[in-house]
């Protein structure tokens, strides 16, 4: 596996787990909740801009994300 991919990786590994402490639910549910509602999408499709803001930044980008595409979470 690529570094790259490796940084892809954790990051969004990362990410998961800050957004179920943000909504308060387990990572588990917050994957499927970011993966439902295109915040995955949105991560995967903007990377380059996303991983050069902090994780709170970027977590308030995903819950909005989701939210204009009908996911409840805040």
């Amino acid at each position: 596996m690529a570094r790259e991919e490796r940084n892809i990786i954790g990051y969004t590994v990362g990410l998961v787990s800050e957004s179920a402490l943000r909504f308060g639910v387990r990572p588990r549910q917050a994957y499927a909740y970011l993966k439902r509602y295109k915040g995955m999408e949105h991560l995967q499709h903007h990377y380059g801009v996303l991983h050069t803001r902090s994780f709170p930044d970027t977590v308030d980008v995903l819950a909005q994300v989701c939210q204009n595409n009908g996911g409840g979470l805040r």
